[in-house]
This record gives C-alpha cells, structure tokens and sequence, in this order.
C-alpha cells in the first residue's frame, strides 16, 4: 500500500472507531424521563451526597450506608422520585460495603454501558429520573440470578412492609 494513502485511510478509521465520553453523554441526554428536572432543581431537592450520586454517577464510599447492613423487610425506591427499584427479599450481602441485590423490579431500573474505568461496566439509572444507582455484575448468587447489582445506599430509600 502506499503510504500517500495510510494517512487518510487511519484519519478515516480513528474518525469513525472512537466511542467519546461526549458520545456517551449525549446519548443519556437524548433519552426523556418521566421525571425531569433542571440542574438547580435537583440541587434544591437532594443532598449533595445524594446529588453527587444520583445527577453525577459518583460513588459512596464503601460501608458507608446504613442501607448496607439493613435485612428490614420492604422496598428500596429511588431517593430522588420514589420509584420502587429493589425488593428486599432480592437483598443479599455482597461483602463489597455497598447495597447489593440479585434482580431488580423489571422496568424501573434502566441500563447503559459505562467505560469510565478504562474498562466496560453495566451501569444502572432509574428508568423514571435517569438517577445514577451504581452497576450490576455477573458475580452475584448462583443459586439465584447470578447477578450483582451494587447499589449505592445515598441512591436508595427504604420504605418498610406494612
């Protein structure tokens, strides 16, 4: 090949092969949510843990949460709209310091590919808010679903059985 032509060969390449962190961003902005707020108006409502988490795809620092060791019967929702996202009895202890669960309830958690670390991770959004809760892995129980979703415990509000 002559190298007149390597040059706009990989400019070609390079131009239509790279997946930005824009890209990502613009992909998450383009998808409506039932509840959607202004930047100042989640701020108003959230703490800035909360927001941090949930407006930013922060993390908690690990066993930090009191959600983490709470084995109370319930529903875990969505601290920013109330969106019930995780039931207790899915609840299992991952030892990784975070909220874990073995299943979601099916059409209120909402997934997107996340590669901030340098490698691909499935993260997971309130499918109501878009709120940021954490990712699921493939190394939860296997007697069960075989998932882990590692959630965390700012994202989260536990409303008790009655």
């Amino acid at each position: 090949m002559n190298t007149n032509n390597v040059i706009p060969l990989l400019a070609f390449l390079f131009l239509f092969n790279c997946n930005s962190s824009a890209q990502k961003q613009n992909e998450k902005a383009l998808k409506t949510f039932e509840v959607s707020k202004t930047e100042s108006e989640w701020k108003a409502e959230l703490s800035e843990m909360e927001f941090y988490v949930l407006r930013n795809a922060g993390t908690e620092r690990a066993f930090s949460s009191p959600l983490n060791k709470n084995y109370a019967k319930g529903t875990y929702h969505c601290a920013a709209c109330n969106t019930p996202l995780f039931k207790s009895e899915h609840k299992f202890d991952s030892g990784t310091g975070w909220p874990s669960f073995d299943r979601e309830i099916k059409g209120n958690v909402a997934f997107s590919t996340d590669n901030d670390l340098g490698y691909t991770r499935t993260e997971e959004h309130c499918a109501t808010c878009g709120g940021h809760l954490g990712h699921v892995f493939n190394d939860g129980p296997k007697n069960t679903t075989g998932k882990r979703h590692c959630i965390n415990g700012v994202a989260l509000k536990f409303v008790p059985k009655k």
